[in-house]
């Protein structure tokens, strides 16, 4: 079998698996107790060691081989998590998303794991350093060792069990615990099969019956029954025979023994190449009674096994986006053709052609609509790593915070998502490293020493929003301010003339990212200036809002889509331009009378206020048309933030969909000008860029 082809599905499903394994350790580092979580962190873990090992990646099968040994105690109440536990898992989780992402780059994963072995293995022994260093709590459960629980079938054994219950028969899973000072273990079991053989059968065993008469096991064993009698009573009868420590009996039910015949097949396809000595007891499936109440969803959350017999079909497929940037790419080009065609239709005055023609509009709306929503993400695939990463830094940083997310669904163009992830981590780094106070400085303010960071997103007009909002100390304006002046950013004339919006806008300014400024400025400014220029890169804007004292919000604001938009098209003389509708707040006429000049500036009278009057005619150099000397001059109002400009064109052209394409890398970067669109008559307009005439 040629391995290659299934290279991409591995990786794909191993990514899948790793940030399951991180939202589940996630979920329970806040309930251990909750066993339900464990059975799904214990299920991705178990796929994943069956995929490496069938894919031949034996370092990853054989690491997550040792987090299956741990997983198993925990699951069946051996063994209690506690932070040393977790953060080995973390460790091992973090060795595994290492390894795979060497397998991406071409290598064969393979990574030095050593130490976190040990400590696993460790683990297993009951040699855990708990808080105090003393040895960890592990507590015994119905069974007497660590693999008495798991029991594997066969296809035989499976199919026996499944007739028996369409019969009416019950099925039982049986785990039974003998006293550790009993001196013959060997013939308690017989005593404990004979028993059960006079009302039933037992179908397979753990340990093998050879191996119980020979003593081959650890005062514990584990096997699958078929019965007349219920749980409770077979529980009660065995309990009764003497040096019998402790009894499980669970009635099985088809969903529950189907799950555990799927995972049993999955389990032998995997572990067929591996040494017998290591395939025999920890060739591992969900034996654990839990588990039959319990499915792991494509999101990695718990959720209640479907009822009946068969499995939902998988209703999705993996697209390689190189495939969509085709298809968007040739979608592009029709719409071209599209507007062209529309424009000749009217000229043409035909009914035939006009009918067609709007027919073709319409068919390719709804196309342009189905390929928009296939580039599109949920934001989840951006914010799924955070809470790992909070979790991590403010361990580090010895506080204590909550990341709480909402709004993961709102969708955003798959360009968008894959450039947006680097800015978020950057702005919530800060907002836990700098914005949230330490313990001790929260108590003192009267503040819970858990802070708390909001991370949001939600759709506005064609914009997405993703807010970073903490409860720590805020940013103070003064300090900003006296820093920009000691930096020789600004003079002390102009700090004392800015609004503390205006100074919050100078923590974006390269510069501020000195150990100074993060005494000074409680480290707001660090890398910021990067962040900004990735995010106007993408079309967005970042604004913040900031109460001292009691946190801040750092807002951005981001295209829905990079390559298809609404724009208003506008003439200036000659030359046509087009402007985004998402920017434009209204559009006017305005008279020249009604033009002030405010410090050598032009500035208009807009619904209570003065915006500027920016002449597009200037800045372009465009020698055919001055709007100085008309009477009358038509305007678009557009916004960033929450500042207005005026906008002063010649005429409007009216509404379309435009294409963006880019300048190229033989054009420099020209100032207002985000790109440029191709026509309906095959002329080239470009594309303003408002957030460059508003500072």
């Amino acid at each position: 079998m040629d391995m290659n082809q299934y290279l991409s599905m591995f990786i794909d499903e191993s990514n899948d698996h790793l940030q399951s394994l991180n939202e589940s350790m996630m979920g329970l580092e806040a309930n251990p107790e909750d066993l339900s979580i464990v059975q799904v962190i214990f299920r991705s873990a178990h796929t994943l060691k069956g995929m490496a090992a069938t894919m031949g990646f034996e370092d990853l099968a054989s690491l997550t081989h040792q987090m299956e040994n741990v997983l198993d105690l925990v699951r069946n109440n051996k063994l209690r998590m506690q932070d040393f536990i977790f953060d080995t898992l973390f460790k091992s989780i973090d060795a595994l998303e290492s390894m795979v992402e060497d397998i991406t780059g071409g290598g064969a994963g393979k990574a030095d794991v050593s130490s976190i072995v040990s400590s696993l293995q460790a683990i297993v022994r009951g040699e855990v350093p708990s808080a105090s260093g003393a040895a960890a709590e592990v507590t015994a459960a119905a069974s007497g060792n660590a693999s008495a629980a798991q029991v594997f079938l066969d296809e035989f054994q499976y199919s026996v069990l499944e007739q028996s219950l369409q019969e009416g028969h019950q099925v039982l899973y049986v785990d039974v615990a003998i006293r550790k000072d009993c001196q013959l273990k060997a013939v308690r079991a017989y005593m404990v099969f004979d028993l059960l053989e006079r009302s039933g059968e037992v179908v397979k065993s753990f340990p093998s019956v050879q191996d119980i008469e020979q003593e081959k096991f650890d005062y514990g064993f584990s096997l699958y029954y078929i019965t007349q009698k219920d749980a409770s009573e077979i529980q009660k009868m065995i309990l009764n025979l003497s040096e019998i420590d402790a009894v499980t009996a669970v009635a099985l039910d088809q969903e529950s023994l189907r799950q555990m015949g799927q995972e049993s097949a999955a389990t032998a396809e995997a572990v067929a190449p591996a040494p017998v000595q290591e395939a025999a007891p920890e060739a591992v499936h969900n034996a654990s009674p839990a588990a039959s109440v319990h499915a792991k969803e494509e999101n990695g959350k718990a959720a209640p096994a479907r009822a009946g017999g068969t499995p939902s079909p998988s209703r999705t497929i993996r697209v390689d986006i190189e495939r969509l940037d085709v298809l968007m790419n040739l979608f592009s080009e029709l719409l071209i053709d599209r507007v062209r065609l529309e424009q000749l239709a009217s000229e043409v005055q035909n009914g035939d052609l006009t009918e067609t023609v709007e027919h073709m509009g319409r068919v390719s709306g709804d196309l342009q609509n189905i390929v928009m929503k296939l580039r599109m993400v949920p934001v989840d695939t951006v914010f799924n790593r955070f809470p790992r990463m909070i979790r991590d830094l403010a361990k580090s940083l010895d506080k204590k915070v909550d990341l709480i997310i909402t709004g993961a669904d709102t969708e955003l163009d798959r360009t968008v998502i894959d450039e947006i992830g680097d800015p978020l981590v950057h702005l919530l780094r800060n907002a836990v490293d700098h914005g949230i106070e330490s313990i001790a400085d929260r108590i003192a303010a009267g503040k819970p020493e858990t802070g708390t960071v909001q991370l949001r997103a939600f759709h506005s007009g064609n914009h997405v929003f993703i807010e970073i909002e903490e409860d720590g100390k805020g940013i103070y304006p003064k300090n900003v301010l006296a820093s920009a002046v000691k930096k020789g950013a600004i003079t002390q004339e102009q700090a004392g003339t800015m609004s503390d919006d205006e100074a919050y806008q100078l923590l974006f300014a390269p510069g501020f990212s000195t150990a100074e400024v993060i005494s000074d400025v409680s480290g707001r400014g660090v890398g910021l200036d990067v962040v900004k220029a990735k995010i106007t890169a993408l079309g967005g804007n970042v604004t913040i809002y900031s109460t001292p004292g009691k946190g801040t919000n750092f807002s951005v604001q981001l295209p829905l889509t990079l390559s298809i938009i609404a724009a208003m098209l506008v003439r200036l003389g000659s030359e046509k331009y087009a402007i985004p509708l998402s920017s434009i707040v209204e559009t006017g006429i305005v008279k020249q009378s009604q033009v002030r000049t405010i410090h050598g500036n032009k500035m208009l009278e807009f619904r209570g206020s003065h915006i500027p009057l920016v002449s597009l005619s200037k800045i372009f150099s465009i020698p055919d048309y001055d709007e100085s000397t008309e009477e009358e001059t038509e305007i678009v109002v557009v916004r960033k933030g929450e500042r207005l400009v005026a906008l002063a064109v010649q005429d409007f052209i009216g509404q379309n969909e435009i294409v963006i394409k880019n300048l190229g890398k033989y054009l420099p970067e020209v100032q207002g000008i985000s790109g440029a669109t191709i026509l309906g008559d095959g002329q080239v307009a470009l594309i303003i860029d408002p957030n460059a005439f508003i500072k």
